[in-house]
């Protein structure tokens, strides 16, 4: 009896759909990016320049990518990305802020 496979985009890592999403896989990686850098900056009082301005970039990219992304597991990423991002920026605007030092 011949069946019809399909396709497991369940193993898929961006996309579920099958489709090709470059510019929401590329806004989910810088996100991902600029959290990681944010939150672990964060933990250096002297960094909160570099924190707080991945921070900021950081929520920038995942608001947009919010905006435009297609499928539940980029807005999951994008998410992750948010909330690294967010806690990157505010533990460095409590350290100094965004200019802090340099007037």
């Amino acid at each position: 009896m011949a069946q019809a496979l399909r396709r497991n985009t369940a193993g898929s890592l961006f996309a579920t759909d099958g489709k090709a999403h470059p510019l929401q896989d590329t806004l989910l990686g810088v996100t991902l990016v600029l959290g990681a850098i944010a939150f672990v900056s964060a933990m250096f009082h002297n960094l909160h320049l570099l924190s707080s301005w991945t921070g900021l970039l950081g929520i920038g990219t995942a608001a947009w990518g919010q905006f435009v992304s297609e499928t539940t597991r980029e807005r999951f990423g994008l998410i992750v990305g948010l909330g690294a991002s967010a806690v990157g920026f505010f533990l460095g605007m409590a350290h100094g802020g965004l200019f802090g030092g340099l007037w």
